[in-house]
């Protein structure tokens, strides 16, 4: 299989540490990021400070940060295979008190930042007559919970799943993939140490491991022939819930 280089975003801590790792313990390169430079220095001596290694702190709503990232990955391992768009937040609000601010919070961090670092790879993955651009988003998108107000991140979330398939449209005939993968409930340090209380929500009666959504993006980033597709990864949730 061949070696690649993989980015990921929001890789300091949970999911995104998680691909990193499984990608590094491959033999691939990677180069990760956070907004955070003290915890992405953390994260990037608990992966082993390896050759194999990189990172760019900054936040990816901002291009400048995309473009960096991209320069680091050529520059150190001569090519920029896959973009892993994970950095994201997430917080309930009643629909009635999101202000201006809240809103921008989600649409800068998740739709600007997945935008702004894919339109900063793509270049390069012309250049290569290949690439794969993995987001992270989430089958509650299309699966609401009354009691649990999420408007403002789901918001961002839905463009997220628009812009996958809008872009393995326009650049399909390049022999660039773009997907997404869709996580449930998974156990990482946003969920605060509760996170098997949602484990009902899924099918299969238990939350998800940050190791599940790693395998999937790693199986995505090694096809060259899915594209256009969200994938969720979620234990059922889209399906159903498990109510016993």
């Amino acid at each position: 299989m061949k070696k690649q280089t993989i980015i990921v975003t929001g890789a300091s801590s949970g999911i995104g540490k998680e691909i990193a790792r499984y990608f590094l313990e491959r033999g691939d390169n990677v180069v990760i990021n956070s907004a955070t430079a003290d915890k992405l220095e953390k994260a990037f001596a608990e992966l082993g400070a390896g050759d194999n290694l990189a990172m760019v702190a900054g936040n990816v709503s901002n291009k400048h940060t995309g473009e960096q990232l991209v320069a680091t990955a050529v520059e150190k391992f001569g090519s920029a295979d896959v973009l892993v768009n994970n950095a994201g937040i997430f917080e309930t609000r009643p629909f009635l008190e999101v202000d201006e601010a809240h809103l921008d919070k989600f649409l800068n961090t998740n739709l600007k930042g997945t935008y702004f670092t894919t339109q900063a790879v793509i270049p390069q993955m012309l250049k290569q007559h290949d690439g794969v651009v993995i987001n992270i988003g989430t089958p509650i998108v299309n699966h609401a919970f009354g009691g649990v107000p999420t408007t403002a991140p789901l918001s961002s979330k839905g463009a997220i799943h628009s812009l996958t398939i809008q872009l393995a449209a326009e650049f399909g005939k390049h022999n660039i993939r773009v997907n997404t993968v869709a996580p449930g409930f998974i156990r990482t340090p946003m969920h605060s140490g509760d996170a098997d209380e949602s484990a009902g929500l899924h099918l299969v009666n238990r939350v998800g491991e940050v190791e599940d959504i790693a395998q999937m993006v790693y199986t995505v980033a090694k096809s060259n022939f899915i594209t256009g597709a969200i994938i969720n990864v979620d234990g059922g949730i889209a399906a159903g819930h498990n109510l016993n």
